[in-house]
């Protein structure tokens, strides 16, 4: 495992921005609940001052790993501290005083170019590699698992929910027929089998394998229980006046945040519109295309 990050963070600016101003200098906790390859973290250390906190969780071990290289490196004052976990743990550590409640907290929900980058789990059919699609490898069953046991009614639902897919049925049914002779247990064999029995490779301006490895990485991570389930705890995780500051990737994502946001009685929403990266930045960073940024204030009580 090399301990260099490709990752380029989406909205810095804008993230940046929403966080700066948060806390008191000097006592300020500010965590983010996604580390990835710490794109965000390292800029955010760098306003932080003596006394203040960054604290970062993420469920990948590798990403905790490449984080902790990268903030070493980073001349800092502040203390710094990473949690193998997920941010849907973040209530359990403030209830037992691991940390204090926080000035801010950010969520990027994307997949990390570092992980898509790694042959290892399969994130991108791109780059090929076991069919794992795990954050934690060492938590759940893995993609291939999950195609080795479902059947092809619950297999079509997860593509169809999880990932919109309208020839679901069609993908399921195909991966149940192969896996009698030849099961699907790799990136590139899943994506073969997609192209093969979806007319068209592209639809629109992404690749028709994209949807159901989507859907899968959803599925084995459980990520939309983990947002729903956050976003009802993490208000109450705020100091008042705290923000929340949350990147969502696709529509199911932003409809839980959007919703939550606005639903819940602890929260101010300083977003009406989510704020989208510029065409500058997209033409930069292609990835970031997609991403959706929202704020919330907790209220003064």
């Amino acid at each position: 495992m090399s301990n260099q990050t490709v990752h380029v963070p989406v909205l810095l600016e804008e993230v940046t921005k929403a966080i700066a101003e948060s806390g008191a200098p000097g006592e300020r906790v500010w965590i983010d609940g996604t580390l990835g390859g710490a794109g965000h973290a390292s800029e955010l250390v760098a306003l932080l001052h003596d006394g203040d906190c960054l604290i970062g969780f993420d469920r990948d071990p590798v990403a905790i790993a490449r984080s902790e290289a990268k903030l070493s490196q980073i001349s800092r004052i502040c203390s710094v501290k990473l949690v193998n976990s997920s941010y849907r743990d973040i209530p359990e550590y403030i209830r037992d005083g691991s940390i204090g409640h926080a000035d801010a907290i950010l969520l990027d929900l994307g997949l990390s170019s570092d992980q898509l980058e790694d042959r290892e789990r399969g994130f991108s059919f791109k780059v090929g590699g076991p069919l794992d699609l795990r954050f934690d490898p060492s938590q759940g069953i893995s993609a291939a698992d999950l195609l080795a046991k479902a059947s092809d009614r619950e297999l079509a639902d997860i593509i169809y929910q999880f990932g919109e897919e309208r020839f679901s049925r069609r993908i399921a049914r195909a991966i149940v027929e192969r896996r009698l002779t030849d099961p699907v247990t790799t990136a590139e064999q899943l994506c073969d089998l997609i192209h093969r029995v979806v007319p068209g490779k592209i639809h629109g301006r992404i690749d028709s394998a994209t949807r159901t490895f989507q859907a899968l990485r959803i599925a084995v991570n459980q990520e939309l229980d983990h947002l729903t389930e956050s976003m009802k705890r993490l208000p109450e995780c705020l100091k008042p006046g705290g923000v929340l500051v949350v990147i969502s990737f696709h529509s199911l994502e932003d409809r839980i945040v959007k919703h939550s946001m606005r639903d819940h009685p602890l929260l101010e929403v300083l977003t009406r519109k989510p704020i989208l990266p510029t065409e500058m930045e997209i033409d930069k960073n292609p990835r970031s295309r997609s991403a959706k940024l929202r704020i919330a204030r907790r209220l003064f009580e």
